[in-house]
């Protein structure tokens, strides 16, 4: 029987996940994959949707009841965190205090990246936040519709094309606050459905064969980039697949708890017992 698995089209979700999507990984079920952005699948995941998912960090307080954290697969580093756009214009003399009378288009409400937006906003959110596909966040803010855009991944190498500035670095605020990673995304593992052991095995496996071949995965990747150039596909992996994708490792599970553990504090998110007691660890 097929295992179902949803990730975003990203290049760093196809890139670890292609070996274990084309059977290649000795020992691992075939494979049934959806793709769609983050969203999407926090939604997808409450209703049990899949086996194996890829969501948000900040929508674990809402799932691990039903799955387990694995230690693997995701995306967690340094120097990756999310970015608050302006039109280049409309930039100067901008602030935190300037963005509470702003309409700030997000990539969705229980995304990391808007958790840190409220964590950096103190609690004080614009008056008006629109979620948006991540896709027309940023032409959105070029023409006007936002003042303001919450952009991730890719966005980091291309938003100066849209004619756009960076107001704020999330992560440079996450890691200068903390000393700690950033955690954006998790792989969750369906109880009673899916080993997590036998899955972070799995995953694991399928992230050493992209690093020991990544021609291998090179069609398969380019293919569901979204027009993605492919310079930008290889910063897009160089930064997002790191040493916390192959392991968490002590780092990234502070990482989680101080996330989950900060905004749970602030009233942002449900209480959650540590990561560490929901994961499957080696």
């Amino acid at each position: 029987m097929a295992l179902s698995l949803a990730i975003s089209p990203c290049p760093n979700d196809t890139f670890v996940f292609h070996a274990l999507v084309h059977g290649q990984v000795p020992g691992a079920p075939p494979v049934d994959v959806t793709y769609a952005d983050v969203d999407v699948t926090n939604t997808a995941a409450e209703r049990g949707a899949f086996d194996l998912v890829k969501v948000s960090y900040a929508a674990l307080p809402w799932l691990l009841d039903d799955y387990h954290l694995l230690p693997c697969g995701g995306a967690l580093g340094r120097g990756c965190g999310p970015l608050v756009l302006t039109r280049g214009d409309r930039a100067g003399g901008r602030d935190r205090a300037d963005l509470a009378g702003a309409t700030v288009a997000v990539p969705g409400d229980r995304t990391t990246a808007y958790l840190l937006f409220r964590l950096w906003s103190a609690g004080r959110p614009p008056a008006r936040i629109e979620v948006v596909p991540f896709h027309e966040i940023m032409p959105g803010v070029a023409a006007g519709r936002y003042d303001a855009g919450l952009v991730i991944h890719e966005a980091r190498f291309t938003y100066p094309r849209y004619g756009l500035t960076a107001l704020v670095d999330l992560g440079e605020w996450w890691e200068a606050d903390t000393g700690l990673p950033i955690p954006l995304g998790a792989i969750l593992a369906r109880r009673g459905a899916v080993d997590p052991q036998a899955a972070a095995g799995w995953i694991r496996d399928s992230v050493r064969r992209a690093w020991a071949d990544p021609a291998a995965s090179r069609e398969y990747v380019l293919s569901h980039a979204q027009e993605m150039e492919p310079d930008v596909v290889d910063r897009h992996i160089g930064l997002y697949v790191n040493e916390f994708t192959a392991d968490l490792g002590d780092a990234g599970f502070a990482a989680v708890e101080a996330l989950l553990g900060r905004a749970a504090g602030a009233g942002l998110v449900p209480q959650t017992s540590s990561s560490r007691a929901t994961a499957w660890t080696s």
